[in-house]
């Protein structure tokens, strides 16, 4: 791997909303976007909804409880930007690097996304902003999770 910074693309970007459905009504009634999918992600206590925007995706993001973090984050915060999401080749190899350049990882190797292998970033070495990576489809870690078929995604 070279020492570049991420050149990948925008995945998506995240928005936490209240009502998630009056988003997507939103974003699809209003907007012209284009629902992808919506699911529920247990482990994240969240529901989120992609919606196709071009080549890249917005991501709507709402608690599934009072207690998660998106929930505090809410309380604090209100309705609005949440993340920005960047896809690498290897995040693996993107990790090692960017924890050896030092920027503090919330995930310090990939972990089950709902479209793939994703890390986090923490804010703190990002400008204040959470940065979120996904590993582009097929990379190393798709088969060490146990993806298999870029296809056959599965909730983390």
């Amino acid at each position: 791997m070279s020492d570049d910074p991420v050149h990948g693309r925008i995945h998506h970007v995240a928005s936490v909303v209240r009502d998630i459905d009056a988003a997507i009504d939103f974003h699809v009634r209003v907007l012209g976007l284009t629902l992808e999918q919506a699911v529920d992600v247990p482990s994240q206590e969240v529901r989120i909804a992609f919606l196709t925007a071009g080549d890249s995706k917005i991501e709507l993001v709402s608690p599934l409880n009072e207690t998660s973090g998106v929930a505090r984050f809410l309380a604090a915060k209100g309705e609005g930007f949440h993340h920005l999401c960047l896809e690498v080749v290897d995040l693996g190899a993107e990790l090692r690097r960017l924890k050896a350049g030092g920027i503090q990882l919330i995930n310090a190797e990939p972990v089950p996304g709902v479209e793939g292998p994703v890390a986090f970033l923490h804010p703190k070495s990002c400008n204040g902003v959470l940065i979120e990576l996904i590993e582009g489809p097929g990379g190393p870690a798709w088969a060490h999770l146990g993806y298999g078929d870029p296809g056959q995604l599965r909730l983390s």
